[in-house]
């Protein structure tokens, strides 16, 4: 019996995020076409500000091999793409699912879930596309790109707990989804997305203290993750403290959160 109804609540799960999907372009000329086009434009714009603007040079690897920059911006911006929006919508999800969530048969457990899964949608699709464009460049796949996934799901429990956590705050304290956005904000610039931390420190830039601090920061592992698997053809067993680091985080992020959520959920009928 609990096999089945835990089949069940996967199905629904699946049919809310496909619901949820569709619905963001309803009414759309474009459609789908303007989930694509932000992260493009967004891309464009930071590689012509940094790349030819400020101007940036292309990343050396370990190797000697000189990445160029749109591709090294590229491997950060992507999975940035997917937690930003994960994160962000799912922040909401009580809120916009509130009638599902006054229904006393309903497992409104899953509908964090829901978000994160109608937001993983694009960022395959962003994925095959970031691959193309690595090939372009006669950066092949190889076996270590296959990390990716690895990385994608990782992100997945990331932003899980972080959405369980918000989403069960925002219905007592509505300004939640505004700091989420401001923190966003910060965020990537925080996170060493558009800017080379390991550049920085062998330039003396910032000292190693510093860039263990900024290391802390758990989207950094994916971020670095990315480019491991893409770039430096890195495995992520070859940095097993970074690694476990990253896996206690978020294990206790996720548990955390779900505690969070059960003990107030008696409640979100009350106030919602």
């Amino acid at each position: 019996m609990k096999e089945k109804a835990k089949a069940k609540d996967f199905i629904m799960v699946l049919r809310l995020a496909k619901n949820d999907f569709k619905a963001k372009f309803a009414g759309s000329y474009m459609g789908i076409l303007w989930t694509f086009l932000q992260p493009v434009v967004m891309i464009l714009v930071y590689w012509f500000v940094f790349e030819k603007g400020l101007p940036a040079t292309g990343v050396t690897t370990k190797a000697g091999i000189t990445i160029p920059f749109v591709l090294w911006l590229t491997a950060g911006m992507v999975p940035w793409f997917y937690f930003s929006e994960a994160f962000s919508s799912g922040t909401n999800t009580l809120l916009e699912y509130s009638y599902l969530v006054k229904k006393v048969v309903f497992r409104i457990d899953v509908l964090p879930l829901v978000k994160v899964i109608s937001s993983g949608v694009v960022h395959v699709i962003l994925i095959v596309v970031m691959l193309i464009l690595y090939a372009c460049y006669g950066f092949f796949p190889d076996l270590y790109s296959l990390q990716v996934i690895y990385y994608s799901l990782s992100m997945v429990v990331l932003v899980l707990g972080a959405v369980y956590i918000t989403c069960s705050i925002v219905v007592f304290f509505r300004d939640m989804s505004q700091i989420v956005n401001i923190f966003m904000q910060v965020w990537v610039w925080v996170t060493p997305i558009m800017w080379n931390l390991d550049g920085m420190v062998a330039a003396g830039s910032i000292s190693p203290i510093v860039a263990k601090i900024f290391r802390l920061n758990p989207f950094y592992y994916i971020v670095s993750g990315y480019r491991d698997a893409l770039i430096y053809k890195t495995g992520f067993w070859e940095k097993p403290m970074l690694t476990l680091y990253f896996w206690i985080f978020a294990i206790a992020q996720f548990l955390i959160g779900r505690l969070i959520f059960k003990r107030l959920k008696v409640h979100f009928a009350d106030v919602l």
